[in-house]
C-alpha cells in the first residue's frame, strides 16, 4: 500500500508488485514515464523515489484547490485528482483507507476512466497531500464537513462514493449525516472497516501501545485500531442498524482478508437494504491494489447498471481538465 503520512511529508512505499499486472493489460495500456521535475511542487520531494510507474503516473496529476470549511475563514488547500471527462453516470469519488492517499488508486482509476466513467480522487482531510500548515480539527466532523465543502465546491451533482477500508466509514458518516440523500446517489464499499469488533483482540490494547504501533511499526492491525480510537464517539453499529440509508450500495471483499472478518461484509450486506456483495477470489484487505482488474469492473457495471443522469451545464468547463 502506498500511503502518506498524515502531515503530508512523506510518501511510504509498501510492497511492490512486479510483473503482476502484466495480464491486465496494463502495461500494455499505459505504457508512459513521469518524470521527477513533472511533479507538482507542492509534493514531498520522496515522491520523487517512487518506482512504481503507475503511481507517478497518478502523482503527477495531484492538485491542490481551495476547498472553505466551517470551523476557519481560511480555505484548506486541499489535494486530489479530477476527472479527465464528464459522464452521464453518477460521478465517483474515491477515498482512502486510514493514514493513506489518493495514490492507493494508481491502479484501479485508469481504468475506470478508459471506461468512461468520471473520476475524482480525494485525499481525507488529515490524510495524504492536502496543506495542513494552520493545524486544523482533523475529527469525525471536520473530515465530513471537509468532504462535504469540497462536494459543494467542485461537483455539485448526485456522487457514488468509493470506501476502502475506513473510507467505507467515512462514507457511511457522510450518508447519515446529510440524510437528504441529493448528495451521495450510490456508495461501494471495500473490505469496509466499520464495526469495532472488526480488530478483534486489539480493542484490548491500550491507547499508547495503539498509537506506538502506528508509528514505529507502521502494523496495519494497530492502524486500523487507532482508527477506531479517531472514530470513538460514533457507534457504526447503530449508523447502520438505525438509519434508513436508502442508497444502492455494493460491497466489495477480498476472500482471504486478514484484517477485517469477512463475517462482517455479509453483516454489512444485509443491515444495508438496498445492498448486494461481490467477493474477490485470491485476494487479501486491499482488493484495489491486488486485483485492479477484478475490482474495475465491479464498481463499472455496478455503476452503469441505471440510467444515465444530466450535467449542470455550468459544469461543462471540466469536460477536459
Amino acid at each position: 500500500m502506498l500511503i502518506a503520512s498524515p502531515s503530508g511529508a512523506s510518501a511510504i512505499i509498501g510492497k511492490e508488485f512486479p510483473g503482476k499486472f502484466t495480464h491486465y493489460g496494463l502495461r500494455r495500456k499505459h505504457s508512459f514515464r513521469v518524470w521527477a521535475s513533472e511533479f507538482p511542487a507542492f509534493l514531498p520531494k520522496e515522491v520523487e523515489n517512487i518506482k512504481d510507474q503507475f503511481a507517478r503516473n497518478l502523482a503527477s496529476r495531484i492538485e491542490m484547490l481551495p476547498v472553505p470549511v466551517s470551523w476557519t475563514k481560511n480555505h484548506i488547500m486541499s489535494s486530489c485528482v479530477k476527472p479527465k471527462t464528464l459522464s452521464k453516470t453518477s460521478p465517483l469519488v474515491l477515498l482512502h483507507g486510514f493514514d493513506s492517499s489518493l495514490l492507493e488508486w494508481r491502479y484501479v482509476l485508469p481504468l475506470l476512466e478508459e471506461a468512461g466513467l468520471e473520476t475524482w480522487a480525494f485525499d481525507v482531510l488529515g490524510w495524504g497531500f492536502s496543506n495542513l500548515e494552520n493545524l486544523p480539527p482533523c475529527n469525525v466532523a471536520s473530515k465530513r464537513d471537509h468532504l462535504y465543502q469540497f462536494w459543494n465546491s467542485y461537483i455539485r451533482r448526485p456522487v457514488t462514493l468509493v470506501g476502502p477500508s475506513l473510507g467505507a466509514a467515512v462514507a457511511i458518516d457522510f450518508v447519515v449525516n446529510y440524510p437528504q440523500a441529493v448528495h451521495v446517489d450510490k456508495l461501494i464499499f471495500i473490505d469496509a472497516s466499520v464495526y469495532a469488533e472488526g480488530t478483534g483482540n486489539l480493542a484490548k490494547l491500550p491507547k499508547l501501545m495503539a498509537y506506538a504501533g502506528v508509528y514505529l511499526l507502521k502494523s496495519i492491525p494497530l492502524r486500523l485500531y487507532a482508527t477506531s480510537l479517531t472514530f470513538n464517539r460514533l457507534s457504526w453499529n447503530t449508523c447502520v442498524d438505525w438509519t434508513n440509508v436508502k442508497q444502492k450500495a455494493l460491497v466489495i471483499w477480498g476472500e482471504n482478508d486478514q484484517i477485517i472478518d469477512s463475517k462482517l461484509s455479509v453483516r454489512l450486506q444485509c443491515e444495508l437494504p438496498n445492498a448486494i456483495i461481490r467477493q474477490v477470489p485470491d485476494c487479501g484487505h486491499i482488493p484495489h491494489v491486488e486485483k485492479p482488474a477484478a475490482v474495475s469492473k465491479l464498481i463499472t457495471d455496478f455503476v452503469q447498471a441505471d440510467g444515465q443522469v444530466d450535467i449542470p451545464a455550468g459544469l461543462a468547463c471540466l469536460k477536459k481538465v
